[in-house]
């Protein structure tokens, strides 16, 4: 897949999955790379922005048998950019769709 396709697009997904649930990085990184190939480094520098941004924000739970880990939780700001990432992403891929059919169609 395209780098730039999906430099755009990680963002969202992040945001979408913090939306769902309260979430430590190796699982993000785990949840996304499943889905699409992204490199090692791309995540945590993503997730530092969303926290300098107040999209997100960061407790430690130390979990029965494990290590603590850094849980990444979405703020009332985080849940509104979500909606409105969300939003745009829905537009645009319709928009992409519509651009390809027409060209289809002649």
């Amino acid at each position: 897949m395209n780098a730039q396709f999906k430099k755009g697009v990680l963002e969202l997904c992040v945001l979408t999955l913090l939306n769902k649930k309260d979430t430590y990085g190796y699982e993000l990184a785990e949840r996304i790379s499943s889905r699409i190939e992204i490199a090692e480094g791309t995540l945590y520098p993503l997730l530092r922005k969303l926290k300098s941004d107040g999209l997100c924000d960061t407790y430690i739970s130390a979990e029965s048998g494990g290590p603590p880990r850094k849980y990444y939780t979405l703020t009332e700001k985080g849940k509104q950019a979500e909606a409105e990432l969300r939003m745009e992403w829905t537009d645009f891929v319709d928009s992409v769709k519509q651009i390809m059919e027409d060209d289809e169609n002649g």
